[in-house]
C-alpha cells in the first residue's frame, strides 16, 4: 500500500512536470539579440543618413574596417514621414474631405528580398561588387541576414501586441543562393529553432559566445498566433537569382573548389563560360576578409573555401517548397500544398479572414529554368499554365464576390523593354496582361518585392466611368539593402463606399551594438559607396508611406457593408 501510494505521487509529480514543460515550451523563446524596447514605424521616425564628411577619400565595398574611420555607414533619428493621401485611381472631381473611416477589414504585413546567405559558399558573385559595381554581388550585409530578419520578426510581435495582424507574407528571394542551408535558416528563424548560421568549417572570428556573425544563438520566432505565407523569388530557385544552376554550378556549391565563370552580364555562354574565380568570404576573421576572387589568369591553382558543405547544395523548385512542410509555425507549408511540393507550381489561394470576402492570390511570376534569356533570369514571367491558374482564381474571386490581393515577387508594367526585370513572357505581352487585370473590379492590389525599394504605382482603369477597374501595386523593400524595412497594409471600408489602404514602412527596431545594428551600418554603407538608384520622393529615407483609395464596385458596396 506504501508503494502504490509512492507510485501514484511520482506519477503526479511526473505528470505535473511534463505540463510544466509543455507550457513553457509555448513559450516564445528568449532571444539571444533582444532588440530596443521603442517601437515605432517610419510615421513616427525615420533613420537618416549622414553625410560622408568632405575630408574622406573614396574606398572600396570590401574596405569594411575603414568604414568608421571615413565616416562611411553613420546615420541619425529623423522626424517621421508624411502620409501621402493617394487619389489616382478616383474620378477626377472625387472629393474626400468629409470621409471617414468606419471598418478595419484587414491588417497585414509583407517582407521581401531578405537573401539570407551563405556567406562561406564556393559558388557566389562577390567578384561583380566587391570593388564596386552590383551591391547584389557583395556587401558587408552579407554577414548579418539572419539577424536583420531575426530583429525584424521581433519587431513584428511587438507591433502584434499594439494592432494584431491577421496573417503575414514574405514575397520571395528569402534565399540568396537557392542553397538548402539558406533556407533552412530562414524557416528556422521565423519558427525560432536555434541557428548556427555558419557552413563548412565550424569558425569563431572573435571568441567565446554571441559576439560575433558565426555564433549560434537563439532568434525569438514569429509570435505563433500570426499565420505566413510565402511565395517563390528568383534567387529561391536560380543561382544568386540570374542563372539555372546547371551540374557545374551544383557540383561546385557543395564542393571546395571557388565558382569560374565569365561576365554572364555580357557572356551568351551563361553557367558554360570561364574567365574569374568569383571569390568567397572567410569565415574566420572579423570582417568576412575575401578570398578567392579576381581574373582565372592571377591563380596558379584553383583556389578554394576552406571546407565542403552538403548542406549547400542547390534546390530544385520542388526541394524548396517542400521544406515549408518542415515546420513549426502555421499554416504548414505556410500556404503551398502537398501537390505544389510534388509538382513545383507554386501558386496557390488563401482566405485570411473567414467573414471578410477577400482572397489572396500567391503567383509565382519568375521565370522558368528553361526560358532561352541566358544573360539573366530575373525576368518578370509567366507560362501558359500559371497564366490560365490565375485568370480562373480572379474569374472564381470576382464572380463570388471577393476583394482580390495578387502576391508576387516581380512587379509589373514598372520596368522598361529590355531590362534585366522587364516582362518577357512566352504568352501574352505586358500590356495584353495588363488589360486584362483591368477586367477585374475586385482586384485592389498586387504586392511585390524583387527591386529592394518601396513605391507605390498606381494603374487606373482604362475607362474613366469605370474607376473601379483600376488597382495599386505597392513594392516592398528588401531586408538586405538600405533601407532594410518590411511594410505594415491596414484596409478600411469608408463612409463613401470606397476602401483606403494604408501603407506604412518598418524599421527593425535593433539595441546597440547588436548584430543587426552592425548591419544596419553596413547597409547605409553600402548605399554610400554603390548609390543604389531609389525613387525619387523617398531619399533620404527610402521610406514611402502612403493611404491608397478605391472605388468600390456597386456589387461590392452592398456587400461590404455587412462585412467586418
Amino acid at each position: 500500500m506504501k508503494i502504490t501510494k509512492q507510485c501514484k505521487t511520482f506519477g503526479l509529480l511526473l505528470l505535473l512536470g511534463l505540463l510544466l514543460a509543455s507550457s513553457a515550451g509555448l513559450q516564445a523563446a528568449r532571444p539571444s539579440y533582444p532588440i530596443a524596447p521603442e517601437i515605432l514605424t517610419t510615421d513616427q521616425r525615420t533613420i537618416i543618413p549622414d553625410p560622408i564628411p568632405p575630408a574622406s577619400p573614396k574606398i572600396f565595398p570590401y574596405e569594411i574596417a575603414k568604414y568608421k574611420e571615413y565616416g562611411y555607414g553613420s546615420w541619425h533619428y529623423g522626424p517621421g514621414l508624411n502620409r501621402q493621401k493617394r487619389l489616382d485611381l478616383m474620378p477626377a472631381n472625387y472629393k474626400n474631405d468629409s470621409v471617414t473611416k468606419t471598418v478595419k477589414l484587414l491588417n497585414f504585413f509583407t517582407i521581401t528580398d531578405i537573401h539570407i546567405t551563405d556567406k562561406e559558399t564556393p559558388a557566389q558573385a562577390v567578384f561583380f561588387g566587391y570593388k564596386g559595381g552590383v551591391s547584389s554581388g557583395y556587401s558587408g550585409i552579407m554577414l548579418y541576414t539572419t539577424h536583420v530578419l531575426d530583429a525584424a520578426v521581433q519587431t513584428i510581435n511587438a507591433l502584434h501586441q499594439k494592432n494584431r495582424f491577421n496573417f503575414g507574407i514574405s514575397l520571395g528571394d528569402t534565399c540568396n543562393n537557392t542553397q538548402y542551408n539558406e533556407l533552412r535558416w530562414y524557416i528556422d528563424v521565423l519558427d525560432g529553432r536555434k541557428i548556427k548560421p555558419d557552413s563548412g568549417a565550424m569558425d569563431d572570428p572573435v571568441f567565446g559566445p554571441l559576439n560575433d556573425y558565426q555564433d549560434e544563438y537563439q532568434p525569438a520566432g514569429l509570435d505563433k498566433s500570426i499565420p505566413w505565407y510565402q511565395t517563390m523569388g528568383n534567387h529561391d530557385h536560380f543561382w544568386m537569382g540570374f542563372l539555372p544552376p546547371n551540374d557545374y554550378i551544383r557540383k561546385t556549391l557543395t564542393g571546395k573548389q571557388i565558382i569560374n565563370l565569365g561576365n554572364p552580364f555580357v557572356n551568351n555562354n551563361g553557367p558554360d563560360s570561364r574567365g574569374f574565380y568569383l571569390g568567397a568570404l572567410d569565415g574566420r576573421t572579423i570582417y568576412g576578409d575575401i578570398i578567392g576572387c579576381g581574373p582565372e589568369k592571377e591563380f596558379a591553382t584553383p583556389p578554394q573555401v576552406l571546407a565542403a558543405d552538403a548542406n549547400r547544395r542547390s534546390l530544385k523548385r520542388q526541394e524548396w517548397i517542400g521544406q515549408f512542410f518542415n515546420t513549426t509555425s502555421s499554416p504548414k507549408g505556410h500556404g503551398f500544398s502537398p501537390e505544389n511540393a510534388k509538382t513545383g507550381f507554386a501558386c496557390y489561394t488563401f482566405e485570411p479572414k473567414s467573414k471578410f470576402p477577400l482572397k489572396v492570390i500567391a503567383l509565382d511570376d519568375t521565370q522558368r529554368n528553361d526560358e532561352p534569356n541566358v544573360r539573366g533570369y530575373g525576368h518578370v514571367s509567366l507560362d501558359k499554365p500559371r497564366y490560365e491558374w490565375l485568370v480562373k482564381e480572379l474569374d472564381k474571386g470576382q464572380a463570388e464576390g471577393k476583394l482580390m490581393i495578387i502576391a508576387a515577387h516581380e512587379p509589373i508594367a514598372v520596368e522598361p523593354a529590355g531590362s534585366f526585370m522587364a516582362w518577357t513572357s512566352p504568352v501574352l505581352t505586358e500590356k495584353q496582361f495588363l488589360a486584362k487585370l483591368h477586367t477585374y473590379p475586385n482586384l485592389i492590389l498586387w504586392i511585390a518585392g524583387h527591386r529592394h525599394i518601396n513605391t507605390v504605382t498606381a494603374l487606373p482603369s482604362p475607362d474613366p466611368k469605370r474607376p473601379e477597374l483600376g488597382f495599386w501595386e505597392v513594392e516592398t523593400c528588401s531586408l538586405r539593402d538600405f533601407p532594410q524595412q518590411f511594410r505594415t497594409f491596414e484596409i478600411f471600408r469608408n463612409s463613401d463606399n470606397t476602401i483606403s489602404t494604408f501603407v506604412t514602412d518598418v524599421d527593425p527596431a535593433v539595441s546597440a551594438g547588436s548584430m543587426a545594428d552592425t548591419s544596419r551600418s553596413y547597409a547605409v554603407a553600402a548605399q554610400m559607396l554603390f548609390a543604389n538608384p531609389l525613387p525619387a520622393g523617398t531619399m533620404p529615407t527610402g521610406s514611402y508611406n502612403a493611404e491608397l483609395l478605391k472605388q468600390l464596385s456597386p456589387q461590392m458596396q452592398a456587400k461590404m457593408k455587412k462585412a467586418k
